[in-house]
């Protein structure tokens, strides 16, 4: 479904990505995982039409994406949420969803402006489908709540709602569960599972691995710009150079040796 060849991105001399190579399959949970400062964020910008590869090619559906514009990529099927909460906090649940269904909306200025009965039965087919998706998320309680009175996790997840409203195929998720605690975490990773359950592809971008390991089919390893490793959950626990990214080559070899350490000291234990 997206495929991204040999994609580079540089800021003023400052290689961010180089020669990123990544292929999301329709119907996928994909993980894109890596320590802050790998360039997750900008392989999202890249996606959505925010920034233009430096080089290389990107393709959604065996369509090319360069030189789309953000709205553009939208209509052709894709979704994201960002790192930083992007919702109208003074407005309500159901009214900040509301108006991700616009691409959805179909009707005449005439018709809004006069509220005759085509524009009435639009609006309350958009309030229906908002008031559904808040139930993905379980807000639908809150709905006639301001946005403002959420707590933080809240807010994530109504974000994500309004990004399905906006009808995708493709769902980006910017890390998701940033800043929340391990119950929200837990809570978050059981309603992103069966979203992806309806139908939906999903990618997303962390740098919680044990998140991620826990819910992803297919993980990719970002690392100073480049693509480390790519497997499954179990492949990438594995993958020394996905240890050390993590830990550090230091610390990686501090582990080891309190590792060899305890299994020496349960050695003699048995065989004193």
């Amino acid at each position: 479904m997206l495929q991204l060849h040999n994609v580079s991105r540089h800021f003023d001399g400052l290689q961010v990505l180089q020669d990123v190579n990544l292929r999301v399959p329709h119907g996928s949970l994909f993980g894109l995982i890596g320590p802050n400062g790998a360039g997750k964020t900008t392989v999202f910008n890249l996606i959505t039409g925010l920034l233009q590869p430096s080089s290389g090619s990107i393709a959604f559906k065996g369509q090319p994406l360069a030189q789309r514009k953000p709205f553009q990529i939208t209509e052709a099927g894709i979704a994201r949420t960002f790192q930083n909460i992007r919702i109208f906090k003074e407005m309500t649940l159901l009214e900040n969803v509301m108006l991700g269904c616009h691409r959805q909306l179909h009707y005449s200025s005439v018709a809004m402006l006069l509220a005759l009965p085509s524009f009435r039965a639009v609006e309350r087919q958009a309030r229906e489908r908002a008031l559904e998706l808040l139930t993905w998320v379980r807000l639908d309680h809150k709905a006639h709540l301001l946005a403002d009175n959420l707590s933080y996790g809240e807010q994530r997840k109504l974000e994500i709602a309004r990004a399905l409203a906006t009808g995708p195929e493709l769902l980006l998720l910017d890390e998701p569960v940033a800043g929340m605690n391990d119950s929200e975490k837990t809570e978050l990773m059981r309603e992103i599972s069966a979203i992806h359950q309806r139908g939906y592809t999903v990618l997303l971008i962390e740098h919680d691995m044990r998140f991620v390991m826990g819910l992803c089919e297919q993980v990719a390893v970002l690392n100073f710009g480049r693509i480390i490793a790519q497997g499954t959950p179990a492949q990438i626990r594995q993958d020394p150079q996905v240890i050390e990214a993590y830990l550090g080559q230091d610390d990686a070899d501090d582990a080891d040796d309190e590792d060899d350490k305890s299994n020496s000291s349960k050695a003699g234990e048995v065989n004193p």
